[in-house]
């Protein structure tokens, strides 16, 4: 609990207008986080780059002299951003890993939870951009966790100096699997039906992604190269479903570039040669990705147009999603062998309006990019569609009450 004996003091080490680039989701080293922020109102000005955020630690009434950044909101950073605390990069998650090794994003100090077994160090649970952030850093603090599991693929670089170590007071961060509901097992029962034998998945947090993985334990062969695993993975693994024999690369290994679930999940990954987590360039990387067989990209919304245009960033001119990693796997997936990209969401909002829309305020993923659109009423297939017939397509998935206005509103659109 923050108010703990701190490890470290931040006074001296944090300088003015410095970018302090902490550990994403579940990496988060949150030992380290929580020191600095009960230290920030006593420190110089300075900005702060996080990921998602699935822990307590940053709050809207923070200290005011630091200023977060994030490529998206996703999890509690949602909170930062309702309180105008956070400004966010639109950026494809591939770019903006990119953009620390290319120094467009220039780290000052860098904070990190490490693995550590048999004297070697591994980033755990997530290699993303924080390894490259900190290659170009003027200060690396590194939090040596003890319950962190050592993966395979993430191996701290030798090149990298690491210049303060502290052992973690608690665990690492964990998310468990929200609960299903039956619109979301309606939704993957749609989507399974696109998924045969042999494909090789990526997918996202969530209900949906979830529920689509739940329904898929008949199924043989299955491969994983993901931007993420989860728990549901293991059961996957466990029942003979995911076998990693058919992807083309990687035969018989799960790859992925975060681990985000619980203890059950990280005992699994634990020193398993089977699992590989692999940075952003080789996770998100077009040319990998056109290499896999059959790569299914599950990938979600907030809402799709009539057009087939994907939102997955903004509602109401308000920033509560996240380009992420939706166009590089569904390019990915497009290029992919018997590949298909599918975005799954459910058809209305929790206030009852409608997610298939005329018009989307943002596009996340252009309508050429739209391969298939899952909601609980059905599958749109669009690639190859005209708009007329495409608008047709997506009314059929949207909620029966919301039809009417929608019909119209194609007719007035394409007289």
């Amino acid at each position: 609990m923050p108010g703990d004996t701190a490890p470290i003091g931040f006074s001296g080490l944090v300088r003015e207008g410095d970018l302090v680039v902490c550990g994403q989701a579940t990496a988060e080293p949150v030992t380290l986080t929580e020191a600095l922020m009960a230290q920030a109102g006593n420190l110089p000005a300075f900005r702060m780059m996080v990921g998602p955020i699935f822990s307590e630690t940053f709050f809207a009434a923070c200290a005011p002299n630091v200023s977060f950044k994030s490529y998206g909101v996703i999890g509690n950073a949602r909170r930062l951003a309702r309180a105008g605390r956070l400004e966010t990069i639109p950026s494809n998650y591939s770019a903006f890993c990119a953009d620390f090794a290319s120094r467009r994003h220039q780290a000052d100090v860098v904070l990190v939870q490490l693995a550590e077994s048999g004297g070697r160090l591994s980033a755990s649970l997530s290699n993303d951009y924080v390894i490259d952030a900190a290659r170009g850093a003027r200060l690396v603090i590194a939090e040596i966790n003890r319950d962190a599991p050592f993966t395979f693929g993430a191996e701290w670089p030798g090149d990298v100096p690491i210049h303060i170590q502290v052992a973690a007071l608690r665990p690492p961060v964990e998310l468990a699997s929200p609960p299903l509901d039956d619109i979301s097992r309606r939704i993957a029962a749609h989507a399974a039906s696109l998924i045969v034998d042999g494909s090789t998945l990526q997918f996202g947090v969530g209900r949906i992604p979830d529920a689509i993985l739940s329904s898929l334990s008949h199924a043989r062969d299955l491969g994983i190269h993901s931007g993420l695993i989860n728990d549901a993975v293991v059961d996957l693994i466990e029942r003979g479903a995911v076998t990693n024999a058919e992807k083309g690369i990687d035969a018989g290994v799960t790859v992925t570039n975060q681990v985000i679930g619980t203890k059950r999940l990280y005992r699994f990954v634990h020193e398993n040669k089977a699992v590989a987590v692999r940075p952003t360039s080789y996770t998100h990387g077009h040319g990998v990705l056109a290499r896999i067989n059959r790569l299914v990209a599950i990938n979600s919304a907030l809402q799709v147009g009539l057009d087939g245009s994907v939102n997955s960033e903004t509602l109401n001119g308000i920033a509560i999603g996240a380009i992420g990693g939706q166009l590089d796997f569904v390019r990915g997936a497009n290029a992919s062998p018997g590949g298909r990209a599918i975005i799954a969401l459910p058809a209305t909002a929790s206030d009852g309006t409608s997610r298939i829309v005329a018009h989307v305020e943002t596009v996340t993923t252009p309508r050429a990019d739209v391969d298939a659109i899952v909601t609980e009423w059905g599958v749109a297939e669009l690639r190859g569609c005209g708009l007329a017939e495409r608008g047709r397509r997506m009314i059929a998935i949207a909620a029966p009450e919301h039809r009417d206005v929608l019909s119209e509103q194609l007719r007035s659109s394409v007289r």
